[in-house]
């Protein structure tokens, strides 16, 4: 056999061998809800190596939600929800607040104080949970936002009682695969949702008006909008990895009687500042308001 031949063979060989030894490491994970957000999480989770898309599980009352969790993440989508609870170290409840209630009455007599329980279900408080699963119960909270989708997610988190640091470390290793997260105390998480949870919208807004003025000075609409995107991203991006404060990196684009600091003023007397801090604010009371009702 050609010296060649026997490369490729024993390179096939060592490739079966990674694989097969790579298969069925990691942590089981379950999602009741299968869901966009739930697709996103997977599908990070399997991207970082966390873990693996045969040890990740998804039940949902939507054929076609299990379908497109499925295709998507190479995980398994499954009707029955004892199943997924049943085989999983790691719940993570990734439905919405309104049908959070229904879920948590059908798992219940399946879920043990051995597993570890994610709940991502706005505005839903931790103490809502132990009712409804017991007080032994690993729980942690979890407030995500919708960049999330896209692998550039802020997201914040909140240990229960018997939740362990352990347990905050490991829910902050899985929140990382699609973005950024930090542990709070659960009474700032209504604080968080008003800041990332809502806003992305208060960004789209921006990015819409700044597409606006763009074509109010001549660009073609798809021009404007790209610009205007890459614009917010590229400043997002000059904050996160410089590390300076925004207030300088503005400085800097700022010179002495030039364009940027005739904008700036016009946007001081719009009272964009003020805007978006009450947007926060407004956002943050809603999130409490609903917490209260939960």
């Amino acid at each position: 056999m050609a010296l060649g031949q026997r490369a490729g063979i024993c390179n096939r060989t060592f490739d079966r061998f990674c694989q097969m030894t790579t298969k069925n490491t990691g942590h089981r994970v379950g999602f009741i809800g299968a869901g966009r957000m739930a697709t996103a999480l997977a599908k990070g989770l399997s991207a970082s190596r966390f873990t693996s898309p045969d040890l990740i599980s998804a039940a949902d009352v939507s054929p076609d939600a299990l379908e497109r969790f499925a295709a998507e993440t190479g995980a398994r989508g499954e009707a029955n929800i004892a199943n997924v609870v049943h085989e999983c170290e790691i719940l993570i409840y990734a439905v919405k607040p309104q049908h959070l209630p229904e879920a948590l009455d059908e798992t219940r007599p399946h879920v043990t104080p051995d597993q570890l329980v994610v709940s991502i279900a706005a505005g839903v408080p931790i103490a809502a949970l132990h009712r409804s699963l017991g007080d032994n119960h690993r729980i942690v909270r979890v407030m995500p936002n919708t960049p999330c989708l896209v692998g550039a997610g802020a997201s914040a988190f909140a240990l229960g009682a018997a939740a362990t640091q352990q347990d905050g470390q490991l829910v902050h290793q899985l929140l990382s695969t699609v973005g950024i997260a930090f542990e709070v105390a659960e009474p700032l998480l209504d604080a968080v949702t008003g800041l990332s949870g809502s806003g992305p919208a208060f960004v789209y807004q921006v990015i819409e008006a700044l597409s606006d003025g763009g074509v109010r000075a001549g660009l073609p609409r798809e021009i404007a909008t790209k610009l205007a995107a890459q614009t917010v991203l590229g400043a997002a991006q000059m904050v996160l990895q410089t590390g300076q404060h925004p207030g300088a990196l503005k400085d800097e684009v700022t010179s002495p009687g030039g364009t940027t600091i005739a904008g700036l003023h016009a946007l001081e007397n719009g009272g964009l500042r003020g805007c978006l801090m009450d947007a926060v604010q407004a956002a943050t009371r809603r999130s409490c308001e609903l917490g209260q009702s939960s």
